[in-house]
């Protein structure tokens, strides 16, 4: 039986609770700029036909985007999609609200078409994900390796033309789809560009040694050990890693499993005892020292704060009645 290799991004992206939802369509032409409040969650947005310009607050630019591009709007900041430059921008939640669920339309004419939305993910998305990226991030849609973007948002628009049963869950399913080759196409364009565990799955040295933690969180990992996986010395891994992902091998292993351990007691459901094993930890006590000193919570304590009823001794489920 083959054994599927561990995938850290796949890992952090079902741990935050990764969801989409697509928003009202734009047709817009001539001199025109919509001013865009700060949005929830990531916001995305791709060129369907036509250019525009983007611009964010605190980013320099503006930032071309031609047909096909896409832009991922990772931090919560006040943007502006405009026709060209020196045009006033109008806020743009009443021209969507007007629009209700047909396109919005803004300036004169129809030689620009978006499509937009926006991810939203669980409590633990800030310092996971986002922390990790920067603030926008530009896939340009005219390069080989955005095929399957622009594959997926077709489909998504084809969708939306004609629904058909069960539309919502495939155009859903389809932007994650795009959110996941987004991030691919990032990590290979600018290697530079993010930091922390991300940055990690760009280095050849430290990649292995992610992906061998992730595929066994459990494990008594050593330096040592990581160190054969990535095939170069411990002094060599120990100073790479430390470097790229900004902490030692062994402190992310225990902020992985400490992550874990948070995803279990959020969702309930397991006893302490099965968590603590599930992670690697040998006992109830051991876990909730080490939870204590990552998160500055005891374990009860981070169970009653997400809202998760149920009991909470040794032995007993985590959630339930």
């Amino acid at each position: 039986m083959t054994v599927r290799p561990a995938d850290p991004l796949e890992d952090v992206l079902t741990l935050v609770g990764t969801t989409s939802r697509l928003s009202t369509g734009l047709v817009a032409g001539g001199r025109w700029a919509l001013a865009f409040d700060p949005p929830q969650g990531v916001k995305f947005n791709a060129v369907r036909r036509g250019h525009c310009l983007l611009t964010v607050d605190g980013v320099p630019g503006p930032i071309e985007l031609r047909e096909g591009d896409c832009f991922l709007l990772v931090q919560p900041r006040a943007f502006t999609l405009a026709g060209g430059p020196d045009v006033a921008p109008v806020p743009a939640a009443p021209v969507f609200k007007a629009a209700g669920s047909d396109l919005a339309r803004a300036g004169d004419g129809d030689d620009v078409e978006l499509m937009g939305g926006r991810f939203d993910f669980g409590e633990r998305a800030r310092e996971l994900l986002f922390d990790v990226l920067p603030p926008v991030i530009h896939v340009p849609g005219r390069t080989a390796q955005a095929t399957t973007v622009r594959w997926a948002l077709e489909l998504i628009a084809a969708e939306l033309r004609d629904p058909q049963p069960a539309a919502a869950l495939v155009t859903e399913h389809l932007a994650l789809v795009m959110l996941i080759h987004l991030l691919r196409l990032h990590l290979a364009a600018t290697p530079g560009g993010t930091s922390g565990w991300l940055a990690g799955l760009a280095d050849p040295v430290v990649a292995p040694a992610l992906r061998a933690m992730h595929a066994r969180p459990a494990h008594a990992w050593t330096v040592s050990e990581l160190a054969g996986v990535s095939a170069v010395s411990r002094s060599t891994l120990a100073a790479r890693f430390k470097r790229v992902v900004g902490r030692g091998p062994l402190e992310y292993l225990t902020g992985w499993r400490i992550e874990l351990a948070a995803g279990r007691l959020r969702h309930g459901g397991a006893t302490m005892e099965s968590i603590a094993r599930e992670v690697g930890y040998a006992s109830v006590s051991a876990l909730s020292n080490a939870f204590k000193r990552v998160t500055g919570l005891a374990p009860r304590d981070y169970r009653r704060a997400a809202g998760v009823a149920g009991r909470f001794a040794d032995g007993e489920p985590v959630g339930g009645g």
